[in-house]
């Protein structure tokens, strides 16, 4: 491995990212005070069996952990794209458990997502009904007399550019999916490492401390907040994925190392049943070798090959029926102009 490398791709968690090279010095960040990175147990949701199973077994091609390693340390955001299915989105929880990271702040893409999702949600109606008589705030506020800091909470995004000592793992998940402004409007997020809270910034000038306690996502242990400004002290690993239905800005793109991926091959793919399943028998080999098959003519998604090996090999089928069962759980995702689809 060279010597600026941290991750390794052989999932066996390690402390390796305390030797991760200094960042560029256009990418050096100084928000503090510091913070200790989070337990693994502090997101109850992250540490869910199925992203620790993803974390765990993922296969990371060379590529990948190339350009894992240049996107850590250059400090900038990965940009992974490919098919569905071949593992765009576990790639960013075997980075954060091998490098113990702690838990990944994952923030999942729809037409209607703002950049204000992702930093920070503010509801100024439970504000407004708290500060009635017997709301709960008539003793006062922690923050310039109207307790703005309880009705507001941190997003994935703004999470992960805490002054944290050691970088957060943050997942995008599906950017293609927003509208044609997001990504232009991450740009200065990401390349600045910093945010305002307005609410908190005008609530600021009120207080003598100008600080505010304020949730994180994913927990509810607060995090002080002074005078509303967010800015980070390593900067986060991000990973954004797209199945590449479109194309972003180029000033976007820039500003992102850039990965693809590819449908994996026979090697890669017993690797990957081997990972999940253990070794794989004859009948796993004919199944492996049919869903390469198949997709020539279609797009398929790994998941439905372990599906497929999985439920036949504790249905106990005869091999016609195994065979049956197994081309009804791998239906085309998609298919090309030459293929038949379903």
């Amino acid at each position: 491995m060279p010597h600026w490398s941290v991750y390794t791709g052989n999932s066996a968690p390690h402390d390796g990212i305390t030797e991760l090279p200094a960042p560029p010095p256009w990418r050096a960040f100084d928000g503090g005070p510091a913070l200790p990175p989070p337990g693994d147990t502090d997101d109850e949701a992250a540490v869910s069996p199925d992203r620790v199973h993803r974390a765990r077994t993922y296969v990371a091609t060379p590529e990948s952990v190339q350009l894992v390693n240049a996107a850590l340390c250059l400090r900038r955001p990965l940009l992974v794209t490919g098919p569905p299915g071949t593992g765009k989105s576990s790639l960013a929880y075997a980075v954060a458990r091998e490098l113990s990271l702690g838990p990944v702040l994952r923030w999942n893409i729809t037409s209607r997502s703002t950049l204000g999702d992702g930093l920070y949600q503010y509801d100024p109606l439970s504000r407004l009904y708290a500060a009635r008589p017997g709301g709960g705030h008539a003793e006062g506020a922690r923050s310039g007399g109207d307790g703005i800091e309880d009705h507001l909470r941190l997003g994935p995004l703004g999470t992960a550019l805490l002054p944290y000592d050691r970088p957060r793992a943050l997942l995008v998940d599906e950017l293609d999916k927003s509208d044609l402004d997001l990504p232009n409007d991450l740009l200065n997020v990401l390349e600045e490492g910093q945010f305002e809270i307005p609410e908190l910034v005008r609530a600021a000038r009120h207080s003598i401390a100008g600080t505010a306690e304020v949730l994180a996502d994913g927990t509810d242990t607060p995090v002080a907040v002074r005078r509303g400004r967010v800015r980070c002290r390593a900067f986060p690993f991000v990973v954004l994925t797209s199945n590449g239905e479109r194309e972003f800005p180029p000033a976007f793109l820039r500003r992102c190392v850039r990965l693809k991926l590819r449908r994996p091959g026979r090697e890669q793919l017993t690797e990957i049943v081997r990972a999940h399943l253990g070794a794989p028998d004859s009948e796993a080999q004919s199944l492996i070798g049919d869903f390469l098959d198949r997709a020539n003519t279609g797009e398929l998604a790994t998941d439905q090959l372990l599906n497929a090996i999985y439920l036949t090999g504790v249905a106990g089928l005869n091999a016609e029926s195994r065979e049956e069962l197994a081309e009804q759980l791998m239906p085309y995702l998609s298919v090309t102009a030459d293929g038949d689809g379903f």
